[in-house]
């Protein structure tokens, strides 16, 4: 009797040129693992040991009969949800996401500045590139996702500085909030 195959087993490793990218929203998106990204894509370099988590777990709730018996379970939301914290805390392109584009300016050269304030999170489409198992690529694509919350900045000299982000994705014309592209090397 068969229990699996131990070659489906796999981790999820950074892809070699990179494995987090971002482009403004409405940017093409690739449709395969392998598609060459639109020049509009910016690698946010690396990402912390944690990797990235998604989260696409349906939220439900239940309706009861006249003396406590479930009777229904229906689905009030499903979030999907990308976690990752983003450790180059010296790219412009990494502050733009988390600042907004038009809070940061300058060049590491030249000096960065950066603006907080409360203007809303930019929309965005996303690439996660990762390497599998033997080789194998994966790609996920968020065609439309904002970053909808930041973790804490710690600046210490005993651990590394990073910006722990959330990313909702939101449905596609299709009604789709991500894809996911599999394919041996």
């Amino acid at each position: 009797m068969a229990v699996g195959t131990v070659s489906n087993v796999s981790t999820g490793k950074p892809g070699a040129s990179g494995a987090v990218f971002r482009a403004p929203a409405g940017t093409a998106v690739p449709t395969t693992v392998d598609a060459k990204l639109n020049e509009a894509f910016k690698a946010l370099g690396y990402v912390s040991e944690d990797g990235l988590t998604n989260s696409n777990s349906a939220e439900n709730d239940t309706g009861k009969a006249w003396g406590g018996d479930i009777v229904i379970a229906y689905q009030t939301e499903k979030p999907d949800t990308f976690q990752l914290t983003l450790l180059e805390v010296l790219n412009v392109d990494v502050h733009g996401v988390v600042y907004g584009s038009d809070n940061v300016t300058g060049t590491l050269t030249d000096g960065i500045t950066i603006t907080a304030n409360s203007d809303e999170a930019e929309e965005g489409a996303w690439v996660f590139d990762m390497v599998m198992r033997n080789g194998v690529l994966k790609r996920i694509v968020v065609p439309n996702g904002k970053v909808i919350e930041m973790g804490d900045i710690v600046y210490s000299d005993s651990e590394m500085a990073g910006y722990e982000l959330t990313i909702q994705a939101f449905p596609d014309a299709e009604g789709n909030t991500h894809y996911e592209y599999i394919k041996a090397a």
